[in-house]
């Protein structure tokens, strides 16, 4: 009781450790050692700080992937950066040098004061206006379709100023009349492109997201053969601009090959320059990027990206939409997640790529919708199987669909609480699968001890099954063990219960104790209903007999000893320790005991009916004459009925002492009460002197079978106890002491004590009924009339006790 207090206090010291702020911390420090217990509190304190690591560590190793993805940014960045500098400055140096020619010309004609000179340096600067409207059509017709996209910002840009530079030219005028015709052209061109691009994404969509779920895998598979190696970037690569471009427009590469390009940057192993690229570097992003530009110059930004939101809405529902076979195989759940991760691959670059088109609240948005929409569909498809594991295998691909999101920055928590809910659902099935296993194991077993004959089977058992028994180890081969096959194969498929449920339970982003506690949770709903309803129907059945119970109960022990096994089993796949305080215990020890006390009552009550089939061929002759002096013969069922009983009993020499004892005792109460029910039968109306004589003689033999000890354990004459209700009765009867029945009754040393009045008067009442025949047929013989009176004079009395109690 010190030590618990001690641990108690301990724990409340290392509680107010943690909560409290570090210059308070002396007084707590103080009642340590006060105390007398300095190097268990440090043993705790010590237990206590691995924990705080593994859930530290457990934090980093959750938030590594986003430190890892943002320094990869980091370099990206400052790549570009540089790029982006040196660009700017040879942009600089390259407008200095051109301007440099215009300027000098713009001196010169300031310099020149005669207007006709002017005119004419005016006349030749005018040179390096757009060439003539000869010249514009050749060109229009020559750059039709994609050619002539990059020229919006140009015919947008003539089209503003080029009336002011030369309003007075013809052929400005010319070229102000077709430029909306080409903007026209061109915006109608970049729509029809981008209608394209919307549909092949459609269209390839789950490609997009095979990749993606693919490369994640792959990043899994990698993370845990090699932890300690530096993770790859998964989800979002670098970014490419507009021009970073895939071989086809608007489509998924289709030629069968490695989707992989040696054009990304991110971290790489050692010296090596190879990476591994995002899935939305599959595809071609230009007409996005096109179309956008070109509706942004002419003003239409808002109509594009409206256009732009609503159709890719559109395009969600549909991803959305699940088959309605989807659950009947794991490839249906695979294409629809794989449909889901390309839509939001495509949106997550769109919107990391452009400025305005798309911003984080429509794509939360969306992502809210289609969190909903997933988890409806997944409780309502998962909820169709019956197969574990397909359920296993749906789980694993929702965590790698999970995970693949998570690597583009979108919140997949409630993703991972349905896998929570569907957990109960698996552990669900896993009971009826387990149900089926555990009945064809006792339906498949043979209730008999395992013969071993070899070292290689007895250590073949051993291994299956926990098995500690000196003496058994001692003795030699041939021998048996104490249990049936129903045994090991019931001890395995409990350990193979427990790691299905572990495996249901990994990167699940839970911790150990959470771990162990859903095993144990899980575990002790197989004990205490599945197993525990497999036993009970193997103990109900029809065709099990005595030997078979005593079997059951011998299992049930055993498997109730290996429970300490079982748990000490889950500590070690959880790496949680037995002496936790929060760890739930097994149930086990009481499903079995259980089962133990259901086959004991089995064996009463079967025991019983046996005994009452013998007892059925009884054929007292209750009008028999008294005998004249030698004893009667023990009837020939009794012998029957008691070879049974010996034979049974010799059986449960395995059983646990109590139950063979309590089985014995059981057995005899029965007997004695059987047979004092055959003697008050309301039906027998008439009893001799001789029929209770031979009654007598058969409970002798009873007597004789309880004092030699059938089953060993009881003291002295205990089991003769039985009969003692009978044995009294008989011997008032058979010996005719009246007076010391009437004279001692109620006293504490009564011969009789056990004797009841009212059992007495029955009995009394069928001898008279015979006297009053014997009476008829001996005329007026004395001694049967004394007899008479006697039995009236004693019912009288009996009468009158019963009246006074």
């Amino acid at each position: 009781m010190a030590s618990v207090e001690a641990a108690a206090e301990h724990e409340r010291i290392l509680r107010e450790i943690e909560s409290t702020d570090t210059n308070c911390i002396g007084p707590t420090l103080r009642s340590v050692y006060d105390g007398q217990e300095h190097g268990f509190f440090m043993e705790k304190l010590d237990a206590r700080i691995r924990n705080h690591d593994r859930e530290i560590e457990k934090m980093c190793n959750h938030h590594f992937q986003g430190f890892v993805d943002s320094i990869t940014e980091l370099l990206k960045v400052r790549g570009e950066a540089l790029k982006l500098k040196s660009q700017v400055t040879e942009t600089n140096r390259h407008l200095q040098e051109d301007g440099k020619e215009l300027l000098t010309s713009m001196e010169e004609l300031q310099a020149v004061p005669d207007p006709a000179e002017k005119h004419r340096v005016h006349h030749r600067q005018t040179h390096a206006l757009p060439p003539s409207p000869g010249d514009v059509q050749p060109t229009t017709g020559a750059n039709e379709g994609q050619k002539v996209l990059p020229g919006a910002a140009d015919a947008g840009a003539a089209g503003a100023d080029l009336p002011a530079r030369a309003g007075q030219y013809r052929f400005c005028a010319i070229m102000t009349q077709n430029i909306p015709k080409l903007r026209d052209q061109i915006r109608d061109t970049a729509m029809a492109q981008l209608r394209d691009f919307l549909e092949s994404i459609r269209k390839h969509s789950d490609k997009i997201g095979e990749t993606a779920m693919r490369q994640a895998q792959l990043q899994r598979s990698i993370d845990s053969s090699v932890p300690a190696h530096p993770r790859l970037p998964v989800g979002r690569r670098g970014r490419k601009g507009p021009s970073a471009t895939a071989e086809t427009v608007g489509a998924v590469t289709q030629n069968g090959g490695s989707p992989f390009s040696e054009q990304d940057s991110g971290i790489l192993d050692g010296d090596e320059e190879d990476e591994v690229p995002g899935a939305q570097e599959l595809v071609d992003f230009s007409p996005v990027y096109r179309c956008f530009h070109i509706y942004t110059v002419l003003g239409l930004h808002d109509e594009f990206e409206n256009y732009y939101r609503k159709q890719r809405r559109k395009q969600a529902r549909l991803v959305l939409q699940p088959h309605s076979n989807m659950h009947e195989t794991l490839e249906g759940y695979r294409r629809y997640f794989n449909h889901i991760v390309g839509f939001f691959v495509v949106e997550d670059h769109v919107l990391h790529t452009t400025h305005g088109l798309v911003n984080r609240a429509y794509v939360e948005e969306l992502w809210e919708l289609a969190l909903s929409k997933i988890t409806a569909a997944l409780r309502t498809h998962s909820s169709y199987c019956d197969d574990p594991d397909l359920v296993l295998d749906l789980k694993n691909l929702i965590v790698i669909f999970a995970d693949t999101l998570q690597g583009y920055g979108f919140p997949v928590s409630q993703l991972f609480d349905m896998l929570l809910e569907m957990r109960e659902q698996y552990s669900e099935i896993l009971l009826k699968r387990w149900n089926i296993t555990f009945r064809q194991a006792l339906d498949q077993d043979n209730f008999s001890p395992i013969p071993v004959s070899t070292e290689e089977e007895f250590r073949h058992y051993t291994a299956l099954f926990p098995l500690h028994d000196p003496e058994l180890d001692k003795m030699p081969f041939p021998k048996k063990l104490p249990f049936s096959e129903f045994v090991p194969k019931v001890y395995c498929q409990l350990k193979e219960f427990i790691y299905a449920c572990l495996k249901y339970s990994e990167d699940l982003h839970l911790s150990s104790t959470e771990v162990d506690d859903m095993i144990r949770k899980s575990t002790n709903l197989l004990l205490t209903r599945t197993l525990s309803h497999c036993l009970h129907y193997g103990i109900k059945k029809k065709n099990v007999g005595l030997a078979e119970l005593v079997q059951v109960i011998i299992n049930s022990t055993h498997l109730e000893h290996s429970c300490g096994f079982l748990e000490e089993f889950i500590s070690n796949i959880t790496n949680v320790p037995l002496d936790t305080v929060s760890a739930t215990r097994l149930y086990g020890p009481s499903t079995f005991k259980d089962a133990s006390h259901a086959a004991e009552a089995e064996i009463y009550a079967s025991l019983n009916a046996k005994i009452d089939q013998f007892l059925q061929l009884a054929d007292y002759d209750w009008m028999a004459p008294a005998p004249g002096g030698g004893a009667s013969e023990v009837s020939d069922y009794l012998i029957d009925l008691i070879a049974f009983l010996r034979s049974t009993f010799s059986v449960f020499t395995n059983l646990p002492g109590k139950v063979a004892q309590t089985a014995c005792m059981s057995a005899c109460k029965h007997i004695s009460t059987s047979l004092l029910q055959l003697l008050l039968d309301p039906e027998l109306r008439q009893v001799s002197l001789g029929g209770l004589h031979q009654l007598h003689t058969d409970v002798q033999e009873c007597e004789s079978f309880a004092r030699a000890g059938p089953v060993a354990g009881f003291q002295g004459d205990t089991l003769l106890l039985a009969f003692s209700d009978l044995r009294q009765l008989l011997d008032l009867f058979t010996q005719w002491d009246w007076s010391t029945y009437l004279a001692d009754y109620g006293k504490p040393s009564c011969k009789y004590l056990r004797v009841n009045p009212h059992t007495a008067l029955t009995l009394l009442e069928k001898m008279r009924e015979t006297g009053k025949k014997n009476m008829i047929l001996a005329q007026l013989r004395k001694t049967d009339r004394d007899r008479q009176k006697l039995i009236d004079t004693v019912i009288k009395q009996l009468r009158n006790l019963i009246s006074q109690q």
